[in-house]
């Protein structure tokens, strides 16, 4: 589409300046958005662009308060208005039609980019701002029990495999990358001394581990909340901030700290 075109012609005259290709990309990256609509048809379309235009304005201010502001019902029902270009991925593509399925029935990506100045002011309307610069790398210390199952979650063990891919996921609507310490870096310190130890010391250790800051966590299996409960800690500006969620599958677990991480991070406050 037209729209797509100026996007790649902008980030090539980007290059051309002599902007490093990471930072480049990233700039046009944070103000696209992306979710999953059934089909292409306009009523699924119409919904994927409220869903995007939410999506994209946490995105750049890091605020994860936005959508439940009352002015943000208005702004849902123009979603539509504010797109500057969108595009379609089947997500079943290279899979042939079958039975009475129609390509209206079918998963597809919907990605929406939009103009910075469009979004960042629907941001100025509700109170809010961009959250500028270089997004921080996060290195996670993570402790985990699931009955008599404990560990610290490490990059280079086979366990926690599968926390450490869902992590990951968790991580890319807000552009936030995170690594995680080797076993090694965490000989002096096992479950219990890793959850006492005070944010200052992970935070120097984080920066060992090639990371800008340090998100301390651990979740705990209950049985009588049919899922996790997961405990949250991170420091800035001086400030420790801590958060809290239970019930929830590690999935949920994890997108919960990220959000509270760049809640924090971008200066909006107490997740």
């Amino acid at each position: 589409m037209a729209g797509f075109s100026r996007f790649v012609a902008g980030l090539a005259g980007l290059l051309c300046l002599g902007v490093p290709p990471a930072v480049a990309a990233a700039g046009f990256e944070l103000y696209q958005a992306q979710t999953i609509v059934t089909g292409t048809g306009e009523p699924n379309r119409e919904i994927g662009f409220k869903d995007c235009l939410e999506k994209v304005l946490v995105k750049v201010s890091g605020d994860q308060r936005l959508t439940q502001k009352p002015e943000m019902l208005a702004l849902r029902d123009k979603a539509a208005d504010f797109v500057q270009s969108f595009r379609y991925r089947d997500r079943l593509e290279g899979i042939p039609i079958h039975d009475e399925q129609g390509t209206h029935d079918r998963p597809h990506d919907l990605t929406c980019l939009y103009k910075p100045a469009v979004v960042d002011k629907l941001l100025a309307q509700l109170g809010s701002k961009p959250w500028h610069g270089e997004r921080p790398t996060i290195a996670v210390f993570l402790t985990t029990e699931q009955g008599a199952r404990h560990f610290v979650l490490t990059a280079d063990e086979d366990r926690g495999k599968t926390m450490r891919e869902s992590f990951a996921n968790a991580t890319g609507p807000l552009l936030i990358r995170i690594t995680f310490p080797e076993a090694k870096q965490l000989a002096a310190l096992d479950e219990k001394a890793l959850s006492a130890t005070d944010m200052a010391r992970l935070d120097q250790l984080a920066r060992k581990a090639g990371a800008t800051r340090a998100l301390a966590g651990s979740i705990v299996w209950s049985d009588k909340e049919l899922g996790w409960i997961a405990d949250w800690r991170l420091a800035d500006r001086g400030k420790t901030y801590q958060w809290q969620v239970r019930g929830v599958s590690f999935d949920e677990a994890f997108r919960v700290a990220v959000k509270g991480a760049a809640q924090i991070l971008s200066g909006n406050g107490q997740p």
